[in-house]
């Protein structure tokens, strides 16, 4: 009768804890799409290695999800071949996280590259696109303390007087700090933002 009442409590424990795994592999997917609409829409990212991390996301995503519906299928009905089958994707699990911990690694250098353009590439939009973006990329250097994608000197060549920054990198600001910032060059990091966006 013990080991019944505790085979019991081990059948509810699993189903419990997958159900929870289950919420979070959808969760998980959810958070993959909208990031990949962020990208795509907002950020205009068009860099295919750019959305490789949205799609591991909702892979993530779709996996955990998977597995969590045998634990649960397997636990709830106890069929031994859906726990058999959880157990298996579970121990590939232990693989593909050592196999995405070396990519990671061995491609660390290119999504950082990726990164670098893309930013450099949105940032010389700043005059030629739609007003809220214009507000995401200012809400960004406020909210980061930052200016520029590699430094402030970076809005020279996409502001037309070559010697302005956006509002967004004045250090106190006010309504046309911007304009003429870079003028002199001794009194630039008094007035602007020096830390770069992209470290």
């Amino acid at each position: 009768m013990g080991i019944t009442g505790g085979m019991k409590c081990l059948k509810y424990l699993l189903f419990f804890f997958n159900v929870i795994f289950l919420l979070c592999g959808i969760t998980l997917m959810v958070v993959g799409a909208l990031t990949q609409v962020a990208l795509f829409s907002t950020l205009m990212i068009k860099s295919s290695i750019a959305s490789g991390g949205p799609i591991t996301i909702i892979g993530v995503g779709a996996m955990v999800f998977l597995i969590a519906f045998f634990g649960c299928c397997g636990a709830w009905k106890e069929s031994y071949c859906m726990v058999t089958m959880f157990a298996i994707l579970l121990s590939l699990i232990i693989f593909v996280e050592i196999a995405a911990a070396i990519t990671g690694y061995i491609f660390r250098q290119k999504v950082s590259e990726v990164v670098h353009e893309s930013l450099t590439t949105v940032f010389s939009q700043y005059n030629s696109v739609q007003p809220q973006f214009r507000d995401y990329l200012d809400k960004l250097q406020i909210s980061l303390s930052c200016c520029g994608v590699n430094s402030s000197s970076d809005w020279v060549q996409h502001k037309p007087d070559n010697n302005s920054v956006p509002d967004s990198c004045c250090k106190t600001k006010t309504t046309d700090c911007g304009v003429g910032a870079m003028t002199d060059a001794n009194k630039v990091n008094e007035k602007v933002q020096y830390r770069k966006c992209f470290s």
